[in-house]
């Protein structure tokens, strides 16, 4: 099966992130690293290339663009998405974070799940629109779907 093995975030255009939004990121990468499945389909390089893959992920000129390379470092695909059906979840997502982030340093346990709760209903939104937009381009399974979106979110929170 293949999977990916390195993982690059290009947010040379970005600001710096939070200590939150790293902690997202640096956590994100190390799950994804820990396990993943990422294959590409036979249409999107014209014939079959097992992984490993090193994803370099970035957002240019609006787009979402996954950078794919073979484990030696030679090119294998590069796939663009639009950001516009993310536009909102990613909104959403930040806006419930930021509530949760609050809300471990002030209230009690049973509200901070209820946020939480919150938190990954939208979380998997996300993940589910990344499943489709991705259809055709990568099969991936729903967990590396769900940290994927993670990363998106960090790229989407600076541009």
């Amino acid at each position: 099966m293949s999977y990916l093995s390195d993982i690059k975030l290009d947010d040379r255009n970005l600001p710096p992130p939070t200590s939150e939004i790293e902690q997202e990121r640096k956590v994100a990468i190390f799950d994804l690293l820990e396990k993943n499945t990422f294959e590409l389909p036979e249409k999107v390089t014209n014939g079959r290339i097992p992984g490993p893959f090193n994803l370099n992920l970035a957002i240019k000129d609006k787009r979402l663009v996954f950078d794919l390379s073979a484990a030696a470092g030679d090119k294998v695909a590069e796939f663009h998405l639009s950001l516009s059906p993310f536009k909102q979840v990613v909104k959403d997502y930040w806006s419930i974070c930021e509530s949760y982030y609050d809300a471990v340093k002030n209230l009690p346990p049973g509200q901070i799940e209820t946020i939480d709760m919150a938190r990954r209903g939208i979380h998997n939104e996300g993940a589910r629109i990344l499943l489709e937009r991705l259809e055709g381009k990568a099969e991936i399974d729903y967990d590396t779907s769900r940290r994927l979106f993670t990363l998106i979110c960090v790229l989407h929170f600076g541009s």
